[in-house]
């Protein structure tokens, strides 16, 4: 089988033998419902109301894609301030990576106390939780220019503004990309943070619902969204990534 078909076939297949164990593991288990559902009944149970799902679902990705702008426009720039001001570099930046450390869900609240329970802290969370990723990779790409290469655009009397966009910056593009695909995921995840602790929308409002009622496969077909959702989000920043640097080691062919 040439390798480009079994790179497109390999995914789907996994996914579909992970089904099928799953299936077969609860029926010949005799697994509890309550413990683990099947995917049957948990295909049921998002079919049952799936414009429910569909509205909540989208609630859940407005904010996550809110939250993730907000991180790579802040946390870009301020990456840009850190390389390029060494006085913040010494302070500021020490300051993020010992932010970087404390809890996000220890927090949450916090933001429910500053900004209500409507999208506001949803979206704040989700800004915090994809920043740090997003900063800390961008300074790290910026800063992995080879000094040679800056001594030669200094000894050809370039600009600061020249030095930047046509060496630092796409030198750090890739470390850049890094920071935002795993950002993404963050900001889904810190979303769904946001839901659990006030929320009357979104995806994790359909799993504490579920929660309290004991329904656990609606609670597997929110997390299935989720899963999902999470993927797409990351195959979105990969294609962007492979369409704006296409010069880049990882793509070019084995």
């Amino acid at each position: 089988m040439p390798p480009s078909l079994l790179r497109w076939i390999a995914p789907p297949a996994t996914f579909i033998a992970f089904i099928l164990l799953w299936q077969a593991a609860v029926v010949g288990l005799h697994i509890q419902p309550l413990v683990l559902p099947s995917p049957l009944s948990v295909l049921k149970s998002l079919l049952e109301t799936p414009q429910w799902f569909l509205v909540e679902g989208a609630y859940t990705l407005g904010t996550t894609l809110a939250g993730f702008a907000i991180a790579v426009v802040v946390g870009v720039a301020l990456a840009v301030l850190i390389v390029e001001v060494k006085f913040l570099e010494s302070t500021v930046y020490g300051l993020i990576t010992g932010l970087n450390s404390v809890p996000k869900v220890a927090i949450a609240p916090l933001f429910v106390i500053w900004l209500g329970v409507g999208s506001a802290p949803k979206i704040a969370i989700a800004f915090l939780i994809a920043f740090f990723a997003i900063v800390i990779d961008t300074v790290l790409g910026l800063k992995s220019v080879p000094k040679e290469m800056l001594d030669l655009a200094h000894t050809m009397h370039a600009s600061r503004l020249g030095i930047f966009f046509r060496i630092r910056l796409p030198c750090a593009l890739p470390s850049m990309f890094a920071g935002m695909k795993v950002g993404i995921s963050l900001a889904l995840v810190g979303a769904i943070v946001g839901e659990f602790v006030a929320t009357d929308h979104g995806l994790g409002y359909i799993i504490l619902t579920a929660q309290g009622t004991f329904d656990t496969p609606q609670i597997f077909a929110a997390t299935a969204i989720l899963a999902a959702a999470g993927i797409v989000l990351f195959w979105i920043m990969d294609r962007l990534e492979h369409r704006l640097l296409p010069w880049h080691a990882s793509r070019r062919p084995e």
